[in-house]
């Protein structure tokens, strides 16, 4: 039986058969080498930085953008956070791609009493997520806000006092709440009686 050019694989960006000399393989498919390119922004891909997703090819970072997790604590990169939803990239399929933003946001707010779910910074009254809290002590604070209340040095469970529910550093907690009189206050080994 001959050979017919219906049986040869098909492009599935252009349709046009796909010859052994000019194929690259991604998801089971065979593309044209013209046509290995992102879904998105077009960049020519290789067998290592391809990824298939619903018939279509992307690079990694257009793959991630679009189909990749969403909200606060993923972004594009290490050590990036970011609230990017990749609408820019066609994606509607976020929960964050859903969530009001400017004047309907702060309605929203509002009207939910600013309520998010998880605890709540002692300082700020603002949800304390894992990634910013700060180590070392029981109840959750921000980082940021983990500092003096007076002198706003950066203090640990270590170097901090609490009173009223606040936070000091020990010398300010001990110029303002401790002993008072000749010889309190001014720091170790310093008392006198004289």
């Amino acid at each position: 039986m001959p050979f017919k050019p219906q049986d040869q694989a098909r492009c599935p960006k252009c349709s046009k058969a796909v010859y052994a000399a000019e194929e690259r393989l991604a998801g089971g498919m065979k593309f044209h080498k013209a046509c290995f390119k992102c879904g998105l922004c077009q960049k020519y891909l290789e067998s290592t930085n391809v990824t298939e997703h619903g018939g279509d090819i992307y690079c990694k970072s257009c793959h991630g953008k679009k189909f990749g997790p969403k909200g606060y604590g993923f972004g594009s990169g290490a050590g990036t956070l970011g609230m990017d939803t990749g609408e820019r990239f066609g994606n509607t399929e976020s929960e964050m791609s859903n969530r009001p933003t400017g004047d309907a946001f702060t309605a929203v707010k509002v009207a939910s009493g600013g309520a998010s779910t998880g605890p709540k910074c002692p300082r700020c009254g603002k949800t304390v997520y894992d990634a910013e809290k700060a180590i070392g002590v029981s109840t959750p604070w921000h980082k940021s806000c983990f500092n003096c209340k007076s002198c706003k040095k950066s203090v640990d469970s270590s170097t901090m006092a609490m009173h009223d529910a606040e936070v000091y550093c020990k010398t300010c907690y001990g110029r303002n709440f401790g002993p008072k009189g000749f010889g309190f206050g001014q720091g170790a080994g310093t008392l006198s009686m004289g």
